[in-house]
């Protein structure tokens, strides 16, 4: 096998343009989180990737909203720039270059691709009656006409479509149709129209959709279209209109679905200017560079047919691929402003680190075309389990023992066990690599997480905390600790594409600078780490509620539920819990004093026998992190030994010890009930991990 290290590739991506009339949501950033995950991932390959986006700036909703709001178009989508780049920097989706489609680098690009396909015959021209807005004296688009729907008699529906029986159609069709803009009743008017013929490119695009630029879901949904015959796209929009005027007409605008895909490549040539990459090389028709475009299911259309006919016809090179995605359901259903699920990412930022989205998103993405759920239960279970409980747990339980008994300084030598050990995490490094490239990140999460399983049954079997008290085991406890350590760094080099603060605060705290994908193939010996400190902390149902609650009272105070209260939907945070209604009257008052002194620490059982001399007694050996315990537990009536071993409850830890008759009892398990058969040892939800105090 050769140890020649393959050419970097050149590959440019792209996310699609948020539009520059309203804020980002959580099902925004399905698509930006997943793609920043594969353009950092091939940066850590070595490879040169850019990563390019842009405000989607023109349109009559932006013209309308200006007009609203008293201010420019201009004003307005500079407004919006600025806050769409800091949603995406709080959730560290890091561009190469951010631009707009309302910019000079656009206009030029948009009017030579215009006028090459002109010069090639592909754009025509056709009289068409379109609703007119008598009041505004301006065309109205689709979505600017409201009326009843032909088919179901549904009010208040679009004028292309309706969203109660999914019919689309005509403005024209509409029943008592109105102006969105005046409310006037619109009126048909005659107009002229340019046109793209796209069905001069049905056989270039029957070929190229099943060349494998596309995912086979929507290369079969493409077939239906091809199969139907395509018909001419009208690019063209009547003043007044905020857009760029089309060379030689007058009072004719770009539909904003013409300029904005050429959105893509104005980005890459302000980036081009600036940094030195060469603009034709990326795009001219023989390049050999990669070029892919994440995109959701929604605008198929027009990147799989229109953006690569335009390309074509204008003498450019097509995309080599086109990721598209499904969409966000919160909970189960679509996102909802009234039950607090439609959460804006600022609203996010506000109450809850962006690293748990990136990664509870990770987990759920494949490179199929399927919907995600956001289950916030499941959010938070997830995030404690996987990344608290597995991941950095193991970083936690090791790095006090080499700071305290080898002054920092990881060992120099392992044994064949470790060492083997160790391999076995390198040689998942292309298998995990490969589920990246082909998107398919939740089955990566799993390879992942099924390390870190791994990691955490060798340092519950070497026992740490035990060695550290046991005379003469100082070296065994170096390699452990030493080890341990090792495949942490493992482990958060695999997720860096996916936690890139948390990576570098690992980074840090191994005294790393930020690595390659082959950097851990050498493994750190003889190397100093620094103090440790939280990478994450255990996600709470609390702040998640908090989101919610401002979510749904995000818009014009507080929002009305669908039972019609305010302000008080709650979404389902916790299971329920079956108990008896057996209560016993409270116990003596203590102060906030008198609790501080208990500690609470998760125990995990790992063995239960029965005390023959006692009825009520079992001999419990708890787990609590940093050492074991012998507890005596009254609970012998309500469980068999053997169904407790391998389960986390709570203990009181600094209980002093007390002598038995049948040895030393150190600490109590925590348990509820009236007693008899109906006693519950408590138990944390998953994600808790042995030692972990309980608060």
């Amino acid at each position: 096998m050769s140890d020649i290290a393959p050419t970097p590739r050149k590959i440019l991506i792209t996310s699609a343009l948020p539009y520059a009339n309203g804020p980002i949501h959580l099902g925004h950033l399905v698509e930006y989180i997943q793609t920043d995950i594969w353009s950092r991932f091939q940066k850590m390959r070595g490879n040169t990737c850019t990563y390019v986006c842009a405000d989607d700036a023109h349109g009559t909703p932006i013209m309308l909203r200006a007009q609203a709001e008293g201010i420019t178009p201009e004003a307005l989508i500079a407004k919006s720039s600025e806050e769409h780049q800091a949603d995406f920097a709080g959730f560290n989706v890091e561009f190469d270059h951010y631009h707009s489609t309302n910019s000079i680098e656009n206009k030029e690009l948009a009017e030579h691709i215009y006028l090459r396909l002109k010069d090639k015959g592909y754009i025509s021209r056709k009289t068409i009656s379109q609703y007119y807005d008598p009041e505004k004296k301006m065309f109205l688009p689709d979505r600017f006409v409201k009326g009843t729907c032909p088919k179901c008699k549904a009010v208040d529906q679009y004028g292309d479509n309706c969203e109660v029986c999914g019919a689309t159609y005509s403005p024209t069709d509409l029943i008592d149709p109105k102006s969105a803009v005046s409310g006037a009743t619109p009126i048909e008017k005659d107009t002229d129209h340019l046109f793209f013929e796209l069905s001069q490119f049905e056989e270039m695009l029957k070929t190229w959709t099943r060349e494998g630029h596309l995912q086979e879901q929507i290369a079969n949904k493409l077939d239906e279209w091809l199969e139907s015959g395509l018909r001419g796209w009208d690019i063209s929009r009547d003043a007044p209109y905020f857009g760029f005027e089309i060379p030689g007409e007058t009072g004719k605008f770009f539909y904003v679905w013409l300029d904005a895909p050429i959105g893509y490549m104005s980005s890459f040539k302000a980036y081009c200017d600036k940094s030195g990459l060469n603009f034709d090389e990326y795009w001219q028709e023989d390049s050999t560079t990669e070029l892919y475009h994440f995109i959701g299911k929604d605008i198929i259309n027009f990147h799989a047919l229109f953006w690569p006919a335009m390309l074509s016809g204008a003498n450019y090179r097509t995309p080599t691929a086109i990721f598209a995605h499904g969409f966000l359901t919160v909970d189960g259903q679509k996102m909802s402003k009234s039950r607090g699920t439609f959460i804006m990412a600022k609203t996010y930022l506000d109450h809850l680190n962006p690293e748990y989205l990136r990664y509870y998103y990770a987990a759920k993405l494949t490179s199929r075309i399927d919907d995600i759920d956001l289950n916030l239960e499941d959010f938070a279970q997830r995030v404690n389990s996987d990344l608290v409980g597995k991941v950095v747990n193991i970083a936690s339980r090791s790095a006090g023992f080499v700071m305290k008994k080898f002054d920092g300084k990881l060992n120099n030598k392992w044994t064949p066990e470790t060492t083997v050990l160790y391999q076995s995490f390198i040689d998942k490094s292309e298998e995990i690599a490969n589920l990246y490239e082909s998107r398919d990140y939740g089955h990566a999460m799993r390879e992942i997480m099924t390390l870190a399983d791994k990691a955490n049954e060798y340092i519950a079997e070497a026992a740490p905390w035990v060695l550290a008290k046991t005379e003469g085991k100082e070296a065994e406890l170096h390699e452990c600790v030493s080890i341990s350590l090792n495949l942490f760094r493992v482990l958060m080099s695999y997720l860096s594409p996916v936690l890139p603060v948390t990576a570098e605060k690992s980074n840090a705290f191994l005294n790393l600078p930020d690595g390659q994908w082959n950097d851990i193939k050498t493994p750190l010996m003889n190397h100093e780490i620094s103090k440790f400190k939280a990478l994450l902390t255990r996600l709470e149902m609390e702040p998640i509620q908090k989101m919610v609650d401002a979510s749904a009272s995000s818009l014009n105070g507080a929002s009305t539920a669908p039972d019609g209260k305010k302000g008080d939907q709650k979404v389902k945070l916790a299971k329920e819990t079956a108990v008896k209604p057996e209560f016993e009257a409270l116990a003596e008052e203590i102060n906030i004093d008198d609790f501080a002194k208990i500690d609470l620490r998760i125990a995990k059982i790992i063995h239960a026998e029965a005390v023959p001399e006692a009825k009520k007694l079992l001999k419990l050996t708890l787990d609590i992190g940093f050492e074991q315990r012998q507890v005596f537990a009254g609970i012998k009536s309500a469980y068999e030994p053997e169904a407790l071993i391998g389960k986390l409850t709570v203990m009181v830890a600094n209980l002093a010890p007390r002598k038995m008759r049948f040895g030393m009892s150190e600490g109590m398990v925590l348990a509820a009930g009236p007693g008899g058969n109906d006693l519950y040892i408590l138990s944390p939800d998953e994600g808790a991990t042995p030692g972990m105090r309980v608060k």
